[in-house]
Parts: C-alpha cells; sequence; structure tokens
C-alpha cells in the first residue's frame, strides 16, 4: 500500500463521512449537492490531516517507537517529520480552502469554526500541553466529528439549526468517539508507559471497555430519541454493534483489537446509512 494511504488511515474516514450523511438526509427537500460536498470534503481531508499530524506530533515525541497499531510513517522510517508534517499542512489547507467556499456560500461564522478545527487537529497531539495526552480526545471528536460536523452540514444546507439537528448529531459524535475509544483501549498498556494519559489510562482498562461500549448503546438511544417512528430501521445494526460490544469486553489486547478499529468505523457508516434513510423517509 502506498505509505500516504497508510498515513492518511483510511479506516477513521467514516467518522467524516457520517455525519455529512446524516445531514444531508436530514435537510430532505433543502438539500444541496454542491454544499453536501463542500462539506464532505472539509470534514474527510480535515480527518485525514489530524491522522498525519498525529503521526508527526507523536512521531517525533517518541510515543509510537513500539506502537501495536498500524504502521505510522515517523516512527516507522518510511517518512521523514518534516514530510508529514507538510502533509497535515496540505491537508488542512485542502480543507480550509473547502471551508472558505462554503463560508461565501453561507455564513463567515464557518470561518471561525473552521479555525477551531484545525487549532483542535493541531493541538491534540501536537504543542507543548496536547490534551490528547490529558484524556480529552473523545470530548473533542464528540465535539467537532459529532456536533459540529452534523450540525454545520445541516446549517449550511439549510441555513437553520433545529434541536433535531443536535439529536441526530448525538450518535454521530458518540460512534465516532468510539473509534478513537477502542484505539485507544489498543494502546493504553504502551500510553501509560510513555506518559500519554488517554481516557482509556486515565479509566482503567475495565472501564475504558465498559465505556467503549457505552457510547455504542447511546448512538442507538439517540436515534430512537428522535420518536422517528423510521429510526427503528437502525435497530438493523444491532447484531454488528453486539458482536462488537462482545469482542470488546471478551478482554483481548493488544493486536486483536486491531480488526475492531475497521469495524467500528464500518458500524458507523452502517448506522449513518439506515439513520439517513429514515430522515429522507420521514
Amino acid at each position: 500500500m502506498n505509505k500516504w494511504i497508510l498515513g492518511a488511515r483510511p479506516r477513521t474516514l467514516p467518522a467524516a463521512i457520517a455525519p455529512v450523511v446524516v445531514a444531508t438526509a436530514l435537510a430532505g427537500s433543502d438539500w444541496n449537492w454542491f454544499r453536501a460536498a463542500l462539506a464532505l470534503k472539509v470534514g474527510v481531508w480535515l480527518q485525514i490531516g489530524v491522522n498525519y499530524a498525529n503521526d508527526y506530533s507523536d512521531g517525533v515525541k517518541g510515543t509510537d517507537t513500539n506502537r501495536i497499531g498500524p504502521t505510522r510513517l515517523v516512527a516507522s522510517g518510511l517518512a521523514t517529520s518534516k514530510q508529514v508534517k507538510y502533509a497535515a499542512f496540505i491537508s488542512f489547507g485542502i480543507a480550509s480552502i473547502a471551508g472558505i467556499w462554503l463560508s461565501l456560500l453561507t455564513s463567515p461564522l464557518l470561518l471561525i469554526v473552521g479555525m477551531a478545527a484545525i487549532a483542535a487537529a493541531w493541538g491534540y497531539t501536537g504543542g507543548k500541553n496536547p490534551y490528547g495526552y490529558n484524556g480529552l480526545g473523545e470530548a473533542s471528536v464528540f465535539i467537532f466529528f459529532g456536533l459540529t460536523a452534523t450540525v454545520g452540514t445541516y446549517y449550511t444546507q439549510t441555513g437553520r439549526i433545529t434541536a433535531l439537528s443536535f439529536i441526530c448529531a448525538i450518535p454521530m459524535g458518540t460512534l465516532a468517539c468510539a473509534i478513537l475509544a477502542v484505539n485507544n483501549i489498543r494502546d493504553r498498556a504502551q500510553d501509560e508507559l510513555v506518559g500519554k494519559r488517554t481516557l482509556a489510562v486515565r479509566l482503567g482498562d475495565s472501564k475504558a471497555r465498559l465505556g467503549f461500549v457505552s457510547l455504542l448503546v447511546l448512538a442507538h438511544v439517540a436515534a430512537l430519541a428522535t420518536l422517528i417512528p423510521w429510526a427503528l430501521l437502525t435497530v438493523i445494526a444491532l447484531p454488528l454493534t453486539v458482536s462488537i460490544s462482545r469482542s470488546v469486553m471478551s478482554g483481548i489486547t493488544g493486536v486483536g483489537l486491531i480488526p475492531l478499529i475497521g469495524k467500528t468505523g464500518k458500524l458507523q457508516l452502517i448506522f449513518a446509512s439506515l439513520f439517513a434513510l429514515a430522515l429522507a423517509l420521514h
């Protein structure tokens, strides 16, 4: 596989795609394909930028030296730290261009939201006090890949912000958090050794696993809380939810958790597709 595709970590991209799909379905007859495409471009390239930025920052800090998971470019020597940093900046640049275009079509306030998102992306593992090293990664993911991505995409197409758009953002945020959570459960022991106090490290193994399952459960509950009858379609994803939950709760560690990252991303796409269909039918 091309090293730059590897570094972009495609398994994490559902976190950027799902909220745009759901928000566009919620927009109904107000949906605008061009603005939806721009929102998707912002989300995907921001996610790729986050992945490269994390690769760079963790690589130069040395916290990826004994990594269990997928290969990191800097730590493995596949690319220099400068190359990976430039890749992050280019990705953020592409996301920014799409975001500026979107703001010109809707509201200049989106520029502030975009700058905050890029700052959060870099600050996750970058800088002197990365918040991802203090257990705040999941909170940031929920805010930017849940609430902001879903409500923001809905706003760019309708010009409105509604209570329903916030409720629909909850399952998108919790499922995106779940991708990060299972990743951090996998790396918990190594992260603790290098002083990276992720939420999984702070909670401990058993509570972190329960927290992961709680995120999946909350996604299903939030979808039903919309009180849209068609939202029952999301129950179709329940067998996959149960399967992933059982695997995590079984206590498997290390490389055994790697496939579950991809499965959680798959769950988010399936769930989002079903939820989007429910919203469209409604």
